[in-house]
């Protein structure tokens, strides 16, 4: 298992065993992980919309060659309003525990749920700036 900048973001395998300290699991895949089944991978939430694009998902095949391309374009699918919106509910989980991003792929340092995590850390990181620190009580010395 990968664990995040944030720390409450985390990657796991969908052929790996579920932990007790995986919190909210989700599949970020848009196609179900082959030979698994619903009781193997013990998922709240299935965010199919999330994964990359049939076309996308076709042209990059895993080859770490068009990665960077492939982060590139999938950044750009991840701005769709919908996909947005899926990405704010994550961040959401994240902020109140653990999220672990379940995927397929067999290559576990070229796969959209890396781009995920970084999209999730980084709106985690806004919203963590945007809150800022907490104000600051002076006593009134001026009495």
């Amino acid at each position: 298992m990968t664990v995040s900048n944030a720390g409450n973001v985390r990657l796991q395998r969908a052929y790996d065993d579920p932990t007790p300290d995986d919190g909210y699991r989700v599949l970020v895949d848009r196609v179900w992980p082959r030979g698994r089944t619903k009781e193997q991978l013990r998922l709240d939430a299935w965010a199919r919309d999330l994964g990359p694009s049939t076309q996308l998902r076709k042209w990059f095949g895993h080859d770490p060659a068009r990665w960077a391309e492939f982060q590139a374009r999938y950044q750009s699918e991840l701005a769709d309003p919908d996909r947005v919106q899926a990405l704010d509910a994550l961040v959401e989980q994240a902020r109140q525990g653990p999220v672990t991003l379940v995927f397929g792929a067999r290559d576990t340092e070229h796969n959209q749920a890396l781009v995920i995590a970084d999209e999730l850390d980084l709106r985690l990181e806004m919203v963590h700036l945007s809150s800022g620190p907490a104000p600051v009580d002076h006593p009134d010395h001026s009495s």
